[in-house]
């Protein structure tokens, strides 16, 4: 894929994101998680350890004033960083708690149907058999880069799974859109909403499988995933507005753009790597640069979003305040730019 860029430019936008992120009070959930995920894909983009060590100096900070009694699927997402910290030193503590976590996710979290993880926010069972587009950040990506990591054929197997039945829970086969949930015990999609960052969750995290999965294609799974990713950003191209971004609700012109659904999308094509993209990830850079502020923050976020009643409250969420997986999302789009190359 060749991209339009000044390489330069997005370097300085990823230094000012990141700058704005640590300075954000962030506590150990799933917003963090997202943020610091972004910030580790700086450090390792750029190499700069100046990055490493604000991670490093936080999570530490945040590790000595305690930690939740319990995971959650959502509290898992600080995984991510976590195997940053001991890929870069090696520390033993920072593995043990990623350890922590995927036993979780193996032994203790909500389970429903065909092994899928239900959707937890607390240890509450807030979501009965509930299945969101943002578990496969939060949890399945996670299962996949440890599995990865420490060649665990079993925890492979399991988030591949996961994939495999977010998508045929959530996909639309007709529109290639995501749902943003979907409830086992009513068997249906709730309000039925196209909503941005789900499909941004779902579409992210497909186009990392291919990149980190050793010989991806001996898996049946990776057949669906790589054909579901395949079919969504062929719609999603379709729906870019003109600014180069997406919208909250993707099919709804009376909602706002939204930029972590739009970097989040965007980086996807990037990840993907199919050169007709090139032209709406050009247009995408554009629009999101256009978002970064001289602060550093991300702007036109929507706020926290549960699946909600109907079309209006999702237009209604707030999109005026910063947000840790606004960051978070655009630090991955502009580095997954960077590693393109400038052309």
């Amino acid at each position: 894929m060749k991209l339009e860029y000044d390489r330069e430019q997005v370097e300085e936008a990823v230094h000012r994101i990141v700058i704005r992120t640590m300075q954000m009070d962030l506590t150990w959930d799933w917003p963090c998680g997202v943020a610091y995920y972004g910030v580790a894909a700086a450090y390792e983009r750029t190499g700069k350890k100046e990055y490493l060590e604000l991670l490093q100096a936080r999570v530490d900070e945040l590790i000595s004033l305690g930690l939740p009694e319990t995971w959650t699927v959502n509290t898992c997402a600080m995984g991510h960083c976590l195997m940053t910290l001991y890929e870069a030193g090696g520390q033993p503590r920072y593995r043990e708690l990623l350890r922590s976590k995927i036993e979780y996710l193996r032994t203790e979290a909500m389970r429903f149907g065909n092994h899928v993880l239900q959707h937890t926010v607390s240890p509450q069972n807030d979501f009965p058999e509930q299945a969101w587009a943002d578990t496969l950040f939060m949890a399945a990506y996670l299962m996949l880069r440890y599995g990865v990591a420490e060649e665990d054929t079993e925890l492979i197997q399991d988030a591949l799974n996961q994939w495999y039945w977010h998508i045929n829970y959530l996909q639309d086969p007709e529109s290639a859109f995501f749902y943003h949930g979907y409830d086992n015990i009513s068997k249906g999609h709730m309000s039925g909403i196209y909503w941005g960052r789900a499909n941004a969750w779902a579409a992210y995290t497909m186009s990392r499988v291919g990149r980190i999965l050793p010989k991806c294609y001996l898996y049946p799974e990776y057949m669906d995933i790589s054909g579901s990713l395949n079919e969504q950003l062929s719609a999603l191209k379709m729906v870019q507005t003109e600014s180069g971004l997406w919208r909250t609700v993707l099919d709804d012109e009376d909602s706002y753009e939204e930029i972590s659904a739009s970097a989040g999308i965007a980086a996807a094509m990037v990840h993907n790597d199919n050169p007709l993209h090139a032209r709406y990830v050009n247009r995408a850079l554009k629009g999101i640069l256009d978002n970064v502020g001289n602060d550093g923050k991300v702007r036109n976020v929507s706020g926290g979003t549960a699946v909600m009643r109907d079309i209006e409250g999702y237009r209604g969420i707030s999109r005026r305040w910063i947000q840790g997986w606004g960051q978070g999302l655009a630090l991955a789009f502009l580095c997954a730019v960077l590693g393109c190359g400038a052309s």
